[in-house]
């Protein structure tokens, strides 16, 4: 017995397709089927034959694949010139199946051929190719782990798609380098493997980066956090109070930093620092992103996380983002720019507040308790593997300490799992005593202003202003004249 649960559209390059989630009774999982116009035979033998032509035709350089707008333009030019040599071929056909044609000519040529409708599929967090034997599978954020209807045709085109995928950001995937870490133009990350690593056959995973990012706004309406803690955040990074953002994989560290970052007063220097560009701030801030570069097939050209980080501190910056802390250098790094008056922000595999301290201060990392005192908070996310929900899960205070036998943490903020609702723990110390050093509030003053800022961010969820520009906007309002601006929201 098959139950359709769910069904929605996805287009992709003006071809629209049904998307069902398909409870089938004969299955152990769930069943995501996507309906892809079929091709006949005799039209498969035009699309090859413009394929061919056009590979000898156009002339593609390294330069047209690694930037993203000469990328857009490549496609415009490969779909219009497939769409002209398809109609000398097909006079009598419709301009639809002529458009759908060229579209597939262009995402096997330039994409992942059917694979590109599962990338346009926003509900999709994870696409997963495990060899030509199995069905590709998906992760949907509402339904998780799903297996399509879609399968690739053999390893040889799997190993293509991996090659494709590697070229675009100058690199090779060979017997010789059988594992390939990269990301598309759209900020999607890739890795690949091929036999006999794999031993399946070969592999390509995909985690999906989000076409709109999460904003404050989205995450205290999907529950991810509450009001209270969200306003205590963004009091702590307006005055610029060092946060380390941790969580499992999977967990939404950076999605939570980027909605965090929205709350950055628009008149200072950002710089960010990642393996691949996740981050996506307001327009008008000044902001400079950077990103790893892996080294080339010879060795050479590398540029890392850690070079990155050196060279920011000479770039003047008021707050530094960090896509991830990995290596002790790195963390030196980080800490060495907490000390010299920079804030900083980052994020960090571990699933807890008290696990995040150790990490740090134990081998590899093994930061110096001294040097931890630069850093004010711990944010921990959580992710339920079983319902796929995310959670702020606590909040961390750490209090300076000299010694290792000190317990330097203070639990602000804790999810409780059985009432799924976020509570307040103990009362801030250090945060609230560095707020007061440096601005002269009194601690009244202080709660009085976290007030305010539950009062805007009601009315912000309330209005859904949902996206990065329209969301900084208000915040920059809010910065610039307060009592104009609450009197809007009042």
């Amino acid at each position: 017995m098959r139950k359709v649960i769910d069904k929605y559209k996805v287009v992709e390059q003006g071809t629209k397709v049904d998307v069902s989630i398909v409870d089938d009774s004969e299955s152990y999982v769930l069943k995501y089927n996507v309906n892809i116009p079929k091709i006949s035979d005799a039209t498969k033998v035009y699309l090859e034959n413009v394929k061919d032509n056009l590979l000898r035709g156009i002339i593609i350089s390294k330069m047209d694949i690694l930037d993203e707008d000469k990328f857009k333009s490549l496609k415009s030019t490969i779909f219009t010139e497939s769409r002209r040599r398809l109609r000398s071929f097909m006079p009598n056909a419709s301009d639809k199946i002529i458009d759908y044609v060229a579209s597939t000519i262009v995402r096997e040529m330039l994409g992942l051929g059917s694979l590109e409708f599962l990338l346009r599929d926003d509900n999709l967090e994870e696409i997963c190719i495990n060899g030509s034997k199995q069905p590709v599978w998906v992760y949907h954020r509402k339904y998780g782990w799903l297996e399509t209807n879609l399968k690739i045709e053999n390893e040889n085109m799997i190993r293509n798609y991996a090659a494709s995928i590697g070229r675009r950001v100058g690199r090779q995937i060979t017997i010789q380098n059988p594992i390939l870490d990269a990301h598309l133009l759209t900020g999607d990350r890739i890795n690949a493997t091929l036999l006999p690593i794999s031993s399946f056959g070969n592999t390509i995973t995909i985690r999906k980066f989000s076409r709109k990012p999460w904003t404050i706004v989205d995450l205290i309406n999907n529950r991810t956090i509450d009001y209270e803690p969200a306003a205590f955040l963004w009091l702590a990074i307006q005055y610029e109070l060092n946060i380390i953002i941790s969580g499992g994989t999977g967990a939404g560290k950076t999605s939570f930093l980027n909605a965090l970052s929205s709350f950055f007063p628009q008149n200072q220097r950002i710089v960010s620092i990642e393996q691949t560009r996740e981050i996506t701030l307001p327009s008008y801030f000044q902001w400079v992103p950077m990103v790893v570069r892996e080294e080339t097939s010879e060795g050479k050209g590398g540029v890392g996380m850690l070079d990155l980080m050196v060279n920011s501190l000479r770039m003047r910056p008021d707050r530094i983002i960090v896509g991830e802390i990995r290596r002790a250098e790195e963390a030196q790094v980080l800490f060495e720019a907490m000390h010299t008056g920079h804030s900083v922000y980052a994020t960090l595999h571990a699933e807890t507040g008290s696990e995040t301290l150790r990490r740090l201060t134990n081998k590899p990392i093994e930061i110096p308790p001294v040097v931890l005192n630069s850093l004010h908070l711990v944010a921990v996310m959580y992710r339920d593997r079983r319902s796929g929900i995310r959670r702020l899960f606590e909040v961390v205070e750490i209090l300076p300490t000299e010694r290792k036998s000190d317990n330097p943490m203070r639990y602000l903020y804790r999810w409780h799992s059985f009432k799924d609702k976020i509570i307040k723990g103990e009362d801030s110390i250090r945060c609230f005593d560095t707020i007061q050093r440096f601005t002269r509030m009194t601690e009244e003053e202080i709660k009085a202003d976290l007030k305010e800022k539950i009062r805007v961010l009601k009315w912000l969820v309330k209005n859904n202003i949902n996206t990065v520009n329209s969301l900084g906007a208000m915040i920059s309002a809010y910065y610039k004249n307060k009592k104009e601006f609450m009197k809007k929201v009042k």
